[in-house]
């Protein structure tokens, strides 16, 4: 009989179990060969301001973090009882799977507005090859060499898939390759279409037909600053509606990141590059500030059109810019008139304008006229800058 063999059992479990959950004071003081962190360097950084991980991690890397954190700081190692003053768990991105109906003992495929009328197996099909719930048909018959002889009942000429949102999985062949994403639309369409799918901290599925808008309105950004392919910028003054856009995005994106509200921040770009579009704006100080709020969002296409704009040093290292109250007033106001509680039409007027006037103008409107029928009201009451009610 062979002699077994025998192992010392492992003891030292600090370099994983220690080390791995208080990193994050070694990150204040990492030259310090006596201790830890000392407690100058802790007393300045004390805890991490802000944690950034999935549900996953939180449960497990996060809660030996607080028990190591609560040992050094009973032992009077470090200033705070707790480890990190504020959480935030990103929501997963799951997958938008895609389904073909095999009529059952055959070979033969039906189309997903007729698998009813059959006895189908539902089988998960590579969402790379189905456009729009579409299947290349071609591209599934070298998919698998099962399905080479496949036949295809269709609809419209078409094979329509099924679809369904799960978790990305290659078993169910919906994980998308975000190399072949960037390849195709770029690193910057990615980024902003992961944002652009839904709040941070929420699950949402993936549907790779819609980065295609993404996509667009970088183009449509582009060419906010050309001609053609020439690239062309005004230095002259800006109007009053451009600087009221860029003035309302830099409001909205300063209040968006502080509060990690990225896709309202999407929106929101696209909104002002569709207003400044419309205005034809191509004037260098609106740009200038478009570049420098977009830089965090989309860094690439940022830092060429900051260089393009003829700045030396990286977008990166530019100020952010202030919103302007004054350029956010409105000059004109819009008044709804109701008769008896019911909103017949609206009426613009002047910002500011005296509430007598107001009701004088609406009474003496042609419309008015219509819904009075000849009656005296027996009181008009005016909320500023908002409702005319005239009632009998």
């Amino acid at each position: 009989m062979s002699e077994i063999k025998k192992y010392p059992l492992e003891l030292n479990t600090m370099p994983g179990f220690a080390g791995s959950s208080a990193y994050y004071l070694r990150y204040e003081d990492p030259h310090n060969d006596e201790a830890l962190v000392s407690k100058e360097a802790n007393n300045y950084w004390r805890n991490v301001d802000l944690y950034i991980g999935g549900t996953e991690h939180a449960t497990g890397h996060l809660i030996y973090s607080r028990f190591w954190n609560k040992f050094l700081f009973d032992s009077g190692v470090v200033c705070e009882d707790e480890p990190f003053k504020k959480l935030i768990n990103q929501g997963m991105i799951q997958g938008r799977s895609n389904f073909v109906y095999r009529i059952k003992n055959t070979n033969t495929f039906v189309s997903h507005g007729l698998k009813d009328q059959y006895d189908v197996t539902t089988i998960h099909v590579d969402v790379n090859i189905v456009s729009n719930d579409v299947l290349d048909i071609e591209t599934f018959r070298n998919w698998n060499p099962e399905y080479k002889s496949a036949e295809f009942i269709l609809e419209d000429g078409k094979y329509h898939c099924g679809w369904a949102v799960e978790k990305m999985s290659k078993s169910m062949y919906n994980v998308v390759n975000p190399d072949d994403v960037v390849e195709k639309y770029g690193a910057d369409t990615l980024r902003l279409y992961e944002m652009f799918l839904g709040p941070l901290e929420q699950s949402k599925p993936w549907d790779t037909n819609g980065i295609d808008g993404v996509s667009r309105f970088l183009r449509k950004l582009w060419n906010m600053f050309f001609q053609g392919d020439v690239f062309t910028v005004s230095d002259e003054q800006p109007a009053a509606d451009e600087l009221k856009s860029i003035h309302k995005l830099i409001k909205k994106i300063s209040w968006d990141i502080e509060n990690f509200s990225f896709n309202t921040s999407v929106a929101a770009f696209m909104i002002c590059v569709n207003e400044l579009t419309a205005l034809k704006c191509n004037k260098r100080i609106i740009l200038n500030d478009l570049t420098v709020v977009l830089s965090p969002f989309a860094p690439f296409i940022a830092e060429e059109l900051w260089h393009r704009l003829g700045n030396q040093t990286t977008v990166c290292d530019a100020r952010f810019p202030d919103y302007n109250e004054e350029y956010l007033k409105e000059n004109m106001v819009k008044y709804t008139v109701s008769f008896n509680g019911k909103a017949r039409f609206t009426l613009d007027f002047a910002a500011g304008t005296a509430s007598q006037e107001v009701e004088q103008t609406a009474l003496a409107n042609e419309n008015s006229k219509k819904w009075m029928e000849g009656k005296t009201p027996k009181k008009v009451i005016v909320v500023p800058d908002k409702i005319v009610n005239i009632v009998f």
